[in-house]
């Protein structure tokens, strides 16, 4: 019973706390320039978040995906920041279908990535 008990309260803890981190730097709006952008730039971001999940990716137990670094990271740290849009440079996500699956057979930990220039 203590293990079953000890092992729920492990699951909660990882379920809990995502792996999450948001980089930023402060640009100056004439000295960055952003093709075809009439907006001035204020500041580069960068966010990347690992997830945890089981049993080829289907039991997700910290959610890792581009919803989760494009919205809730990049687009909330930019607002934050005082811009009213980002213009997305790049983003990707680990693979989770096919052949991809394989990687995650017992515990997966897929990583996903955002990088952006806040704009006003």
């Amino acid at each position: 019973m203590k293990k079953v008990l000890l092992s729920t309260l492990a699951a909660c803890a990882l379920a809990s706390t995502a792996c999450t981190s948001v980089e930023a730097a402060s640009v100056s709006g004439t000295e960055v320039y952003v093709a075809g952008q009439e907006d001035a730039a204020v500041a580069v971001v960068q966010a990347n978040a690992i997830g945890f999940s089981a049993l080829f990716y289907l039991v997700e137990f910290v959610q890792s995906d581009l919803d989760t670094v494009v919205n809730k990271l990049l687009v909330s740290e930019a607002k934050a920041m005082g811009g009213s849009r980002v213009m997305l440079l790049d983003a990707g996500t680990t693979p989770r279908h096919g052949i991809f699956a394989l990687t995650g057979i017992i515990v997966g930990f897929p990583l996903s990535q955002a990088t952006g220039v806040v704009l006003r």
